[in-house]
């Protein structure tokens, strides 16, 4: 099967197609092979094969194949889908270290990583969803901020600020989100309270403090932006960091928290039917094959088009 490795860590020209046997039925027991349609391009991809992860993931060396987020057909059946099934989910790449991820034609899953795709939903959009949300979900979880509460949530753009913007705003959490210029209206019809530009920290304290003066109770740091948005915090405050190297020490009784979101087959489909239903909404940024992977690493870190984007495979 086709697969992309990582050759070396570098930059996106060290991403090659490469040839891998597919994984055979019941080579390892419990899990299912799904031949996928679609596999999305996360920050942590990114960040993974640049290096900054090297020391972090151990006796795992390149080459490696990348990839958490993925949508396609079951080829073995589960309790409740029969092969064929549509399904979507998270491969726990950072947990495992197998160097096995989704930017290939066949992978093997548990399947508790994985959940049906509705009617409605396409490979693509399926894609985009399954690790934003669980980051989402798991960092409004390490948040614990009781209704009310105001929650200033940067990268508010992208599919994982999306997500928080959404469920938060249905916690009954006050949310102040940092958006792409132009995206402040509809992260405002998404659900956030307010919606302010993004720019230098600086200019973010102070567009923060126009609308909240009183300062926030939590932080969503979906731009890894770090410990310059701690004067927005109030002192017992808490912020959540998505990245294991951009967690800031604490300070002022902060108290500070990583997320690194596992599968949870029960949220994504609940999930998956949201979005089906029209009720939560992704964003695919840009679809492309899985042979210009290279292509869509440097337009991922380039972030001119916020949103997922997919390779189709």
């Amino acid at each position: 099967m086709r697969v992309v490795e990582v050759t070396a860590y570098g930059g996106p020209e060290v991403l090659r197609m490469a040839r891998r046997p597919e994984p055979e039925a019941g080579a390892i027991p419990g899990r299912v092979r799904v031949r996928l349609k679609a596999a999305g391009v996360n920050q942590a991809d990114l960040r993974i094969r640049a290096g900054y992860y090297a020391d972090a993931v151990g006796t795992l060396k390149p080459p490696f194949v990348l990839g958490t987020d993925f949508a396609g057909r079951l080829l073995d059946p589960v309790p409740g889908m029969a092969a064929g099934t549509r399904v979507a989910g998270t491969i726990p790449w950072y947990t495992l270290l197998t160097g096995e991820g989704t930017y290939a034609e066949v992978v093997s899953v548990d399947p508790e990583w994985i959940a049906p795709i509705p009617e409605g939903v396409d490979f693509a959009d399926a894609a985009s969803v399954p690790l934003a949300s669980a980051t989402a979900q798991q960092g409004l979880d390490r948040l614990a901020l009781p209704a009310g509460a105001t929650l200033l949530v940067t990268g508010g753009s992208v599919v994982v600020g999306r997500f928080v913007i959404q469920h938060a705003h249905a916690a009954g959490l006050r949310v102040v989100a940092v958006a792409h210029e132009g995206d402040e209206s509809e992260l405002e019809n998404l659900g956030a309270d307010h919606a302010v530009p993004r720019g230098t920290p600086v200019e973010v304290l102070a567009r923060v403090a126009e609308v909240v003066p009183e300062r926030v109770d939590g932080i969503f740091d979906g731009a890894l932006v770090g410990a310059a948005l701690f004067p927005a915090l109030k002192d017992d405050g808490v912020f959540v960091a998505i990245a294991p190297d951009r967690v800031p020490a604490a300070e002022r009784n902060i108290r500070v928290e990583a997320v690194r979101a596992q599968p949870d087959a029960a949220r994504l489909k609940e999930t998956l039917e949201k979005v089906a239903a029209g009720e939560l909404v992704t964003r695919v940024a840009d679809m492309m094959p899985l042979e210009e992977v290279a292509e869509a690493h440097r337009r991922a870190e380039a972030g001119h088009r916020p949103g997922r984007i997919v390779l189709l495979i």
